[in-house]
């Protein structure tokens, strides 16, 4: 039977459960609760039916929250994503509405630059097709596997040097590589050379990692003339949105041979991939937010303050 929610408890939406999220006994003595995944009825009609005085929406990247939504939801005041990036909401629509959006800020920002790195490196050294090579028994019977590449000097070029961003930076200098970015503007607090074309910056790269979040400026700006200009030795790394790349152009790119590799943890319709990348071996394919860790985030480590809309 479906569980009510306390009448004397202030009322949040969750449409989708975000995978991150702890709803532990502290959480729901505080909230009622109202879990739209566990009902039978078509969203619209959950929401109309159950979800018309709740206040708060908590959501992560996987839930959209369109104009369509928030019209079947007259008093909601908040949407807390668990989420940095913000693409999967109406955000001119919140301000016209006056419902304040926070992000989760700088909360998962080590990690996903762990992330960038770990996926650099299991492209130059081919972790996952070397892994392949053993267990299928291929090393005993054909021998040497072919080598990789060391990521050491690697010129590296960073698309958005906001807080993933230049933690990526300051991780990769420990390997020696010469940083490089661009960014909506240039950062007066750190020496890095700082392109404002992409393209010279690509051009100027080794290893290309995204970072930066998606808006209508940067969706699919890693188009062909930037994989063109980064090259059959470039590595493309993506930790920021699928969309940001042009997914058909980066299939094509690597089936020929025109950039050397490819990790992404973020893809343009997840959670599906095209088919043509999970049969090549120059590729590192990560489930988006399975970088995150340790474990699951209590609600108490996502930041209510952090309002970046009204």
């Amino acid at each position: 039977m479906e569980e009510m929610p306390r009448p004397d408890l202030p009322q949040l939406l969750v449409i989708k459960p975000p995978g991150l999220f702890n709803y532990g006994d502290p959480f729901a003595a505080k909230f009622a609760v109202l879990r739209a995944w566990e009902s039978p009825l078509p969203l619209p009609r959950f929401l109309s039916d159950h979800a018309r005085s709740a206040p708060a929406l908590l959501c992560s990247a996987a839930t959209r929250v369109t104009a369509a939504v928030l019209d079947l939801l007259p008093s909601l005041r908040i949407i807390v994503t668990t989420s940095a990036g913000l693409n999967h909401i109406d955000l001119p629509e919140c301000r016209r509405r006056g419902v304040a959006v926070a992000n989760a800020g700088e909360v998962f920002s080590d990690d996903v630059a762990d992330a960038a790195v770990g996926l650099a490196l299991a492209v130059l050294r081919k972790v996952s097709a070397a892994d392949r090579f053993v267990r299928r028994g291929r090393w005993a019977e054909e021998g040497d596997f072919a080598l990789g590449s060391k990521l050491a000097g690697k010129r590296v070029g960073i698309v958005g040097l906001g807080s993933i961003g230049l933690r990526v930076a300051k991780r990769l200098e420990a390997f020696g590589c010469p940083i490089s970015y661009n960014s909506r503007t240039k950062k007066p607090s750190v020496s890095y050379p700082f392109y404002a074309n992409v393209y010279e910056l690509t051009a100027n790269s080794d290893i290309l990692i995204i970072c930066c979040a998606l808006t209508e400026q940067t969706h699919h700006m890693i188009d062909k003339s930037i994989l063109l200009a980064l090259g059959k030795d470039g590595i493309l790394i993506n930790v920021g949105r699928g969309a940001i790349i042009d997914e058909k152009e980066l299939v094509q790119s690597l089936m020929q041979g025109d950039i050397r590799g490819a990790g992404l943890d973020v893809f343009e319709n997840e959670p599906n991939v095209p088919k043509e990348l999970l049969s090549l071996d120059n590729v590192i394919l990560s489930p988006h937010g399975s970088v995150i860790g340790p474990g699951r985030v209590d609600h108490g480590a996502i930041p209510l303050n952090g309002l970046v809309a009204f």
